[in-house]
């Protein structure tokens, strides 16, 4: 595997953000599926970028969810990574639950964007799951405290799944990342899911200090995490230092991660004790995404292709770990960066432009309200 070499901020936020959206087109096609599931329908192993799990039937074969995942199509873990990444543009400060009922909910209901699932111009509402719609219903139709209004949705990792820009604005601030995200999130997730997204958050920046290892990063997220949710992490992170590559992990992460995962073995049947909050479980995604970055040590294609072939929530899984990898240094194919760009008719290289920008306005801040606390201080003392 190739060494990760010294990356600088723009070159971790650059990496990050556009892993984490090939991640979501490499798993996209194949979520939801079981390994034996995947390996069937390809023939073997998924190493790239794939069609449809249904080929041109891709409209009618699920009508619940009548898009085109495949082909290099970011999903929606994708839409609200940039859309958060869009609200840190306009605040250009560290976010709040009320920042994403000021900007996060309006961008998705009123500014018609390309969807390449849907292959159209349409609204983000349209495409997002009901997790994430939960965020209109309730801050803008409910007028819910912003800071509450997660409380009642489904507890998934609706949340952490966008939260990579979150741990990038607070690059090698583990503790602030996740005190940032836990607040950003409360107005969409709650429990463990809400926890997941502190705790990726927390990951994703701690990935970013210099000098950074997959097992720092695990370190950082049991420092902060809480409850099942550090339990899951260090029970499927114990079991993925066993294994030397993906393929042999696939079953051992699986099974690490069951105890804590409330969804059951049928991921399109999800068991009647789902989703619901729990101090003692754990959403599956981030402990299996640090598992293959463990794994991985790092490398980014090894990472990801461990995530996708996991099925399940494997595009999330795989955005992810490409986040986490992408932010230690690794750098992404250009081939897989290129065809996810051009399919989905998406500049990922701006967004990471716009945060890293946005990253050191808020540093230079975070400089000027130290320093007059300092100040402060020592004038009180």
């Amino acid at each position: 595997m190739t060494p990760i070499a010294p990356a600088t901020l723009e070159e971790r936020i650059t990496r990050s953000l556009v892993g984490a959206a090939v991640g979501d087109a490499l798993g996209g096609p194949v979520e939801g599926y079981s390994p034996d599931q995947i390996a069937e329908r390809h023939g073997g192993r998924v190493h790239g970028i794939v069609g449809p799990w249904n080929g041109d039937a891709w409209r009618t074969a699920r009508p619940i969810a009548p898009y085109h995942k495949g082909d290099g199509h970011v999903t929606d873990d994708t839409l609200m990574t940039h859309a958060l990444v869009r609200v840190y543009a306009t605040v250009r400060d560290h976010l709040d639950a009320y920042a994403v009922a000021e900007h996060l909910v309006p961008d998705l209901m009123t500014t018609p964007r390309w969807i390449p699932e849907l292959e159209a111009e349409a609204l983000p509402l349209q495409r997002v799951f009901l997790a994430e719609k939960w965020l209109v219903a309730r801050l803008h139709y409910g007028h819910v405290d912003p800071r509450e209004a997660g409380t009642g949705n489904i507890v998934n990792c609706g949340a952490a799944m966008y939260m990579a820009p979150v741990g990038l604005v607070n690059a090698a601030n583990p503790a602030g990342a996740y005190a940032e995200a836990v607040d950003i999130a409360g107005a969409h997730q709650s429990s463990y899911g809400r926890e997941a997204a502190g705790v990726f958050a927390a990951a994703v920046a701690a990935a970013c200090t210099p000098g950074a290892t997959p097992d720092s990063v695990v370190e950082a997220c049991l420092a902060v995490a809480k409850d099942g949710t550090r339990a899951a992490i260090e029970t499927v992170c114990d079991t993925a230092t066993r294994y030397p590559d993906f393929e042999s992990a696939l079953r051992p992460l699986r099974e690490a991660v069951a105890p804590y995962d409330t969804v059951g073995p049928d991921y399109r049947s999800p068991s009647l004790g789902a989703r619901r909050p729990s101090r003692i479980h754990s959403i599956e995604e981030l402990p299996v995404a640090l598992g293959m970055l463990l794994i991985s040590r790092g490398d980014y294609r090894h990472a990801v292709l461990g995530s996708v072939n996991y099925g399940r929530d494997c595009d999330s899984i795989a955005t992810m770990s490409g986040a986490l990898a992408g932010a230690l240094g690794a750098e992404i194919p250009s081939d897989w960066s290129k065809t996810v760009a051009e399919s989905s008719r998406l500049d990922l290289h701006a967004p990471a432009t716009t945060l890293t920008e946005v990253t050191r306005e808020i540093f230079a801040r975070d400089v000027q309200r130290r320093r007059a606390h300092e100040a402060a201080y020592a004038e009180l003392s």
